[in-house]
């Protein structure tokens, strides 16, 4: 099976009241750990690679690993450039084998982000591959993404209809309330979603699908486990599990999840180095690592995609 494009997953999504996890993917134990999961659950998926993973793993590397589990696995996956900033980039990406980019014109004005998307669109289309378009600015850091809380800004509902009729993107990533990162609130402060504006969005553009970054819930028992082991990182609040299962629900049809599948990696190597001091074989700690990712990814797709048993 070759890889897919989301335009039939989100389809299905939207009708079926559930999202498709969309993962982001940095090396072959993390894609393995992913997709085992997904292929127990049977699930759909959505593998992603931002910029600093394409520069990390290098393109090459990882389209062949994403091609190898599809072979292994036998799932519908689509290969997503997650947080393309230029025209470049997304090309790259097209040409390179990539099923779906993502262009974030956000940081644009409004007409500035309609012209860069549509020319990326354009493009895509002419070779098969769909885009995701973003209206609206998530607070937090991702890889080269950095945007303080004074920069960020919601979706505006009454842009919505123009930015998809004149770009044609195939799906749009919005802000509610959702944050990059694993530092996504200050102490005391509470998440709230807006289920007003993607309940205002979902009446303005009836099943088209829509998009959620910043999505990681910050699993207290990863971040406990990691400072236990030498680690250092601040208590964080993340966006709790029923309010994504509440938006998967609705117009939602593709949530983004990184932070979490990093803290539990991170958490099992440092708890098996702790543990074993000696020991020096890579496969020794990743072993466990992808064991840890599978784990959190069957655990997302059953309690908050809802995407188990959909294929």
């Amino acid at each position: 099976m070759p890889l897919v494009t989301t335009t039939e997953m989100f389809k299905k999504a939207y009708e079926g009241n559930y999202a498709v996890g969309a993962f982001n993917v940095n090396n072959m134990e993390i894609i393995q750990g992913i997709t085992e999961a997904a292929k127990e659950l049977n699930s759909p998926l959505v593998l992603q690679v931002s910029a600093g993973a394409r520069r990390y793993a290098k393109h090459t590397y990882l389209v062949k690993l994403v091609e190898a589990a599809v072979e292994d696995t036998g799932l519908p996956i689509a290969l997503h450039l997650d947080h393309g900033d230029s025209f470049e980039l997304c090309k790259s990406c097209i040409d390179g084998g990539f099923t779906s980019v993502m262009i974030d014109g956000s940081h644009l004005s409004f007409e500035e982000n309609i012209k860069l998307t549509k020319q990326v669109v354009d493009y895509a289309h002419d070779h098969g591959v769909v885009v995701e378009g973003e209206l609206g600015r998530l607070a937090g850091v991702e890889d080269d993404i950095k945007v303080s809380e004074e920069e960020s800004s919601y979706t505006r509902p009454e842009e919505v209809e123009e930015f998809v009729s004149k770009t044609g993107v195939d799906s749009l990533a919005i802000a509610i309330g959702t944050s990059h990162g694993a530092f996504k609130f200050k102490p005391g402060q509470k998440p709230n979603l807006r289920f007003d504006i993607l309940e205002r969005i979902g009446e303005l553009l009836p099943g088209f699908p829509i998009v959620l970054h910043g999505a990681s819930s910050v699993v207290p028992e990863f971040v406990d486990m990691i400072n236990e082991y030498g680690g250092n990182i601040p208590g964080a609040i993340g966006i709790p599990e029923d309010m994504l299962r509440e938006a998967a629900k609705m117009a939602v049809c593709k949530i983004n999840i990184d932070s979490d599948l990093r803290l539990a990696m991170t958490a099992s190597v440092r708890k098996y180095l702790f543990e074993n001091p000696g020991h020096f074989d890579p496969r020794q700690y990743l072993a466990p690592a992808r064991e840890a990712i599978k784990s959190m990814v069957a655990h997302k797709i059953k309690n908050v995609l809802g995407s188990n048993d959909k294929l």
